[in-house]
Order: structure tokens, then sequence, then C-alpha cells
């Protein structure tokens, strides 16, 4: 995969391609994690293709490809959530194949941003605290307290029936 990297840092857009490809699950599951239905997910990812194939080349080393990917992704999710108008919509897409509880996401969605980040890289992305430090530019001991914070902030909401 490191060879496939360094290809795509030096501006080779298949190799950027293919990397896209193989990282594929794991970031659409991110964004779907992060804006909760497929079309605004599959529209990050969009961008997030649009993106890599643009700024691959701003990777410093190929080791750490997969961690830009996200930390870009998660940019433009971010972005997302500001712009759009927030309406709940009660309907649940019958495609989205993952399963997900929806009663979790939504006591997630209740903490802070930062909050939300450090639990989705640490719990859905299974990332160490180390690479969450990377993709943050944290410390890691920052990266424990935002997650501890978070936890203890989700152990409440859950007790309260998720009522913030």
């Amino acid at each position: 995969m490191e060879k496939i990297a360094k290809r795509a840092i030096r501006g080779d857009q298949q190799a950027t391609l293919v990397l896209l490809e193989v990282y594929e699950e794991t970031l659409y599951r991110t964004a779907y994690a992060y804006l909760r239905n497929e079309h605004d997910a599959l529209d990050a990812m969009q961008e997030l293709a649009y993106r890599a194939l643009k700024k691959m080349h701003q990777v410093k080393e190929p080791a750490y490809v997969s961690t830009w990917l996200v930390r870009v992704l998660i940019n433009i999710c971010l972005d997302m959530k500001k712009k759009q108008v927030h309406y709940v919509s009660h309907d649940v897409e019958s495609s989205y194949t993952y399963e997900t509880n929806f009663e979790v996401l939504d006591l997630i969605s209740q903490l802070s941003a930062q909050e939300q980040q450090a639990i989705y890289l640490k719990y859905v992305e299974q990332r160490t605290n180390k690479d969450i430090a990377h993709v943050q530019n944290i410390p890691e001991g920052t990266v424990k307290s935002r997650v501890h914070h978070a936890l203890r902030k989700l152990r409440l909401l859950f007790g309260q029936g998720g009522r913030g």
C-alpha cells in the first residue's frame, strides 16, 4: 500500500483513485456517521475524491495517507453540517446497510464537535489515541481527555434517556 501512496503523493491520479477505493468503506461509514444520511455522505465522498485528486501532494508521509483522507473528510462533513438547514427527518434510509444504533447517534450528536470527532475516530474508526492525535493535530493527552469527557457526557445523557 505504501508504494501506491507514494505514487499518489507524486501526482499519480490513478494511484489516488486506488487509495480512495481501498478506504471507501471506512470513509463512507465516517461520512454517514457525521451526516446521518446517504445522500449527504455520498456528496462528502465525492468532494473528498475531488480534493484528494487536487491536493494529495500535500501529504508528507505515505504512511499517513489514510489519516489525511479521514481528516479531509471530517472537515468536509463539518463544513456540510454548518451549511445544512436544520430539519429533522424521521425517515430512515432503507438502503443504509450498516447496522447503526440511531439512539446512540442521537446522543453523540448532542456532544460538542470536538467530542463527536474523538468518539467517531476512537470507536467507529477504531483508531489509536496516537493516530487521533495526529488527525487532529493535538497532543495524545488531549485525545485521552476528550474521549474521557465525551464518554462521561454520553453516560449522563444515556441515563437521562437522551434528554440533555
